[in-house]
């Protein structure tokens, strides 16, 4: 996996390439925890180019999601679709994140 970080209008992006799995989603939970801590405490998600998540890579998204909440800050995602939209539908947890169609909706959102 592959995450590609910025700032947009004071809101940290990160950008995730490749597959949430087992094998990527604690990379990718780490590094979303240390953001948060190291930042204002709220971060925008861009999976537009996840192909596949598993229950692992929904862990240490739903992980991520209370260390925000956890320091008044909070995680968005965005470019949930296709595949991984499904996935998000089946498991019940599009309810339990706050999901935008574009990363600017995002950043809107979430902006100071």
């Amino acid at each position: 996996m592959k995450l590609v970080e910025a700032i947009t209008d004071d809101v940290m992006v990160v950008e995730a390439y490749g597959r949430l799995d087992s094998t990527t989603s604690k990379d990718l939970g780490d590094r979303l925890i240390a953001l948060l801590q190291s930042g204002n405490g709220s971060l925008v998600v861009d999976l537009k180019n996840i192909a596949y998540i598993s229950s692992a890579g929904f862990r240490a998204l739903l992980i991520a999601n209370r260390a925000a909440a956890g320091r008044d800050g909070k995680l968005a995602l965005c470019g949930v679709t296709g595949e991984v939209r499904r996935l998000f539908d089946i498991g019940g947890f599009t309810g339990e994140f706050l999901i935008f169609p574009t990363q600017a909706d995002g950043i809107g959102k979430l902006r100071p």
